[in-house]
């Protein structure tokens, strides 16, 4: 009952972060906001089983995501800080305010992936995955949520395209969406 709670706290928290874009379908907060659910969910699902069995090759793997997750995150959020210089919200009605960026980042770990944040999400997902496995549903919280992403990105992708144009094409020629050199 206490996770059902927590859930509910949580969802309170990222509704107002997400209320405009849920009004547009081809936003990318709109798929964002779905997949932020289901990740605490899987997180709320798995916490009871967090800390089990710590040194299992399973947890290592997802400790490991856990940090890449991280570290993702920060490296992220700086660049888009520090060279994207944000707008403020009201520019782009539907963005985050940090989202609004006047300059396309394309260094530090957007040199090597379009979408570090997502990337960061999507080893969130995993990691807590791989907390509980074998838990009932979590597969189903795991690829939906990592399938919710996926939108989000090719969502942000095709606003990218419409703001920053034909230099975006090129970088996304150069690019992979979460994974160097791979994906």
């Amino acid at each position: 009952m206490m996770r059902v709670a927590i859930f509910f706290a949580a969802s309170a928290a990222i509704v107002p972060l997400s209320w405009r874009s849920l009004r547009d379908f081809r936003a990318h907060g709109f798929y964002r906001f779905f997949a932020f659910e289901l990740l605490a969910a899987l997180i709320l699902a798995n916490a009871p089983v967090w800390f089990r069995d710590p040194l299992s090759a399973r947890q290592l793997v997802s400790w490991l995501l856990g940090i890449a997750s991280i570290g993702l995150a920060i490296e992220g959020f700086r660049l888009l800080r520090l060279i994207g210089r944000p707008t403020p919200t009201a520019a782009r009605s539907t963005n985050l305010a940090f989202e609004n960026t006047t300059t396309l980042v394309m260094v530090g770990a957007y040199r090597w992936i379009r979408h570090p944040l997502y990337a960061s999400l999507l080893a969130l997902v995993w990691c807590a995955y791989l907390k509980n496995p074998w838990a009932l549903g979590g597969m189903a919280l795991a690829l939906a949520a990592t399938g919710f992403l996926f939108a989000t990105a090719i969502a942000e992708e095709k606003e990218n395209l419409t703001g920053f144009g034909a230099p975006y094409a090129a970088y996304m020629k150069r690019t992979r969406r979460f994974v160097p050199f791979l994906f």
